[in-house]
């Protein structure tokens, strides 16, 4: 009988699991998980994906064991892990579902090679994506670096595939109960000084979640997300994106799940806030996308010309951003969202990278890094085409211009101060017509406020520093319409 190893990895699901999926159909299956954190560097997983991790796996592995089966959790190198583990079990196949990060790239090919030179038949699949980067191009073949025509390209191919359900029962080897495997909890992944009460409270990791959140979310949400997605003060958004990084729901069961709620219409031909809800996923297909094509751009800008930006080293600034103590409510009430929970409303990580980079200028790099680190979604690809698109560097960017006003953004999209008020309570005494701009509640006394002691006045004046980033991009363009001439 053919035993199959299969390598867990960014696909903690039984559901719609290629590789799984060809591995119960060929005999026997030996689920594997290889702790090897320093072969993602130097994009190594944070300290919130490591606290979300821990959970999946645990998810995970009971969820194998009801289908009769049980995880095997090593620690790395992923290669010699792999062939031990082969050699303990007499393996015939290895099969993964691929990660398409730079380093795991380079990594999984040198492993295939070596696992093939040892007589083992290899074979990966696309179980995180809806479409393989290289199958959206335009018509010259090259990638796409806009999204709307990259979209239009997405929605003109055949519908994805549909999704596969999970096997109910899975053949075990032999000598399964014999084989070595660490304990989850021998891993490290839980923090030594416990941060991370309010994650508890806010998530649940596992693929049985995900499907409760998704359940939920078309149940509740799709219908007005194309508006209240944006109101960081209402539950308008599936928060499904924890679930999507560690593979705990496919893409593929969440866009037919979407179609199915409208009656199984086409993609192409679905409006209003599906269309919206549907289009998110293409953002993060268009993130693979630009990775792949682009996989310098995690570290360096997309726009080549931007590397000659001239960030200011702030420290003092950069600290005040990431512990929500700038003196803007909204954005320190995103900052201290993410700090307690893992997570931000996507309109006021647009916010809080604008504030970064435009009115601190200090450079995009920093936030990422520090959303890496604090994301529960810590996304490579999504992260470095947010925090891009934010600094202006790269594809689809937005326009070198565009800097949002802090206050007036939380004014239009907190209306009422409720966000505010949830993640900074100092303000919470204060009415909505002043809750964004605190100084302007005159007199303060009146309000039991008293800035710079109760609360941070702005380390900034948005309007100069508005002048001073638009001084600096400028220059930036011009010189790079100077090299462009010569």
């Amino acid at each position: 009988m053919a035993v199959t190893i299969v390598w867990f990895r960014r696909d903690l699901r039984l559901d719609d699991n290629p590789a799984l999926a060809s591995a119960a159909a060929r005999g026997a299956v030996v689920p594997l998980y290889v702790h090897a954190p320093e072969e993602e560097a130097p994009w190594e997983p944070g300290g919130a994906s490591r606290w979300w991790l821990h959970g999946s796996l645990g998810s995970l592995s009971g969820a194998l064991a009801k289908a009769g089966v049980a995880l095997v959790v090593r620690r790395g190198p992923s290669a010699k892990a792999l062939r031990e583990v082969a050699q303990a079990t007499g393996a015939t196949h290895v099969a993964w579902n691929r990660v398409r990060e730079p380093a795991l790239v380079a990594r999984d090919t040198t492993i295939k090679k070596e696992l093939a030179a040892a007589g083992l038949e290899v074979e990966s699949f696309n179980g995180t994506l809806l479409h393989e980067p290289t199958h959206v191009a335009t018509k010259e073949g090259r990638p796409y670096q806009v999204f709307t025509p990259f979209w239009r390209a997405l929605l003109s191919r055949d519908e994805p595939d549909l999704p596969r359900g999970a096997p109910r029962k899975l053949t075990a080897v032999a000598n399964a109960a014999a084989l070595d495997s660490a304990p989850v909890d021998s891993l490290g992944l839980l923090p030594k000084i416990d941060w991370a009460g309010t994650m508890r409270t806010t998530w649940s990791p596992g693929e049985a979640a995900a499907r409760k959140r998704l359940d939920r979310f078309l149940d509740r949400g799709l219908a007005g997300y194309g508006t209240e997605r944006d109101r960081p003060d209402h539950d308008g958004t599936s928060a499904l994106s924890p679930h999507l990084h560690f593979g705990e729901i496919s893409p593929r069961r969440i866009w037919h799940a979407v179609r199915d709620a409208v009656g199984g219409k086409p993609a192409a031909k679905i409006t209003g806030s599906p269309e919206v809800y549907l289009r998110e996923l293409g953002w993060r297909e268009f993130a693979s996308h630009l990775l792949h094509h682009f996989p310098h751009t995690p570290d360096a800008p997309l726009r080549q010309q931007y590397a000659a930006f001239p960030w200011v080293d702030d420290p003092v600034g950069l600290e005040a951003w990431q512990r929500g103590r700038t003196g803007f409510p909204i954005v320190d009430a995103g900052m201290r969202q993410l700090w307690a929970t893992g997570w931000m409303h996507n309109r006021v990580r647009m916010i809080v990278a604008s504030f970064l980079v435009k009115d601190l200028r200090i450079s995009w790099l920093e936030g990422a890094r520090w959303f890496h680190d604090t994301l529960l979604d810590a996304d490579l690809a999504a992260n470095t085409l947010g925090w891009q698109w934010a600094a202006g560097c790269g594809a689809d960017a937005a326009p070198y211009f565009r800097i949002f006003n802090p206050t007036s953004q939380g004014e239009k999209f907190d209306p009422d101060g409720a966000y505010v008020r949830k993640w900074v309570p100092e303000l919470g005494r204060l009415d909505a017509d002043v809750i964004h701009e605190p100084a302007a509640a005159k007199p303060l006394e009146r309000n039991g406020l008293v800035l710079g002691r109760d609360y941070p006045e702005p380390i900034v004046d948005h309007a100069e520093a508005r002048k001073l980033a638009l001084a600096a991009l400028a220059k930036v363009s011009a010189n790079a319409s100077s090299t462009r001439s010569a």
